[in-house]
């Protein structure tokens, strides 16, 4: 369990603390609107009423005493940036702020932001990249280099193990768990048969997830035809 505080209760802000608390953790939440406050109170463990960029209200939350803060204020960069530089100044742990362009997090990193998120272009890479094959059900990227995809199996892979189908060297993909419908199979054995309509999570390159997809494709395509 960790002590988390968030600042500002936009939406992204009240679903990042809603699902800290979920998570187990003590989230105390800020924000100047008294009526946001007032409705959410209820569901975190403090939630306070007060204007981050006063240094006061910096100093009176005892900011040490947290192992996050997360400043998660979207329509308003000047207070992002005050309030950043504050929680640095007061001895932050570890500062997560939000941007939504490249020289925004340049800025915030600049003043004493540990770790910069792109909410909204993120999830639009996301879903562009969900949408623009036709077998990607799911994405997470991990790295410059990689990602975690969501994918349908090669019907020729019925019947047939991952040891037997060699995934990793013909395919240059990891299957780090298999998916039937709602369960999920972490780290599944090799010799695991694959049947009908499972799907694998993999780790692989975009380069590598296109080539693989694209043959899921034309496999679709042939048996339609035929």
């Amino acid at each position: 369990m960790k002590s988390l505080l968030v600042i500002g209760m936009g939406r992204f802000g009240k679903h990042l603390a809603t699902k800290l608390m979920e998570l187990g953790n003590d989230v105390m939440i800020i924000d100047k609107n008294e009526e946001i406050i007032n409705t959410l109170s209820a569901s975190f463990t403090d939630a306070f009423v007060g204007d981050c960029t006063n240094p006061a209200v910096i100093k009176s939350l005892g900011i040490n005493n947290f192992d996050i803060c997360f400043v998660t204020i979207g329509d308003n960069f000047q207070s992002s940036l005050e309030i950043t530089s504050l929680l640095k100044e007061a001895g932050a742990k570890y500062i997560v702020s939000k941007a939504t362009v490249d020289m925004q997090a340049k800025f915030l990193k600049q003043i004493g932001a540990d770790e910069v998120v792109y909410p909204e272009h993120d999830m639009a890479i996301r879903l562009a990249i969900k949408h623009n094959a036709n077998n990607v059900f799911d994405y997470i990227e991990i790295g410059q280099s990689y990602a975690i995809y969501e994918i349908p199996i090669l019907k020729n892979w019925i019947g047939k193990s991952i040891i037997d189908i060699n995934v990793r060297k013909v395919h240059h993909v990891n299957i780090i768990a298999v998916k039937k419908g709602i369960e999920l199979i972490s780290s599944p054995d090799p010799h695991y048969q694959f049947e009908n309509n499972d799907h694998i999570i993999v780790i692989a390159t975009s380069k590598d997830i296109a080539a693989l997809t694209n043959l899921i494709d034309s496999e679709r395509k042939a048996t339609k035809n035929f």
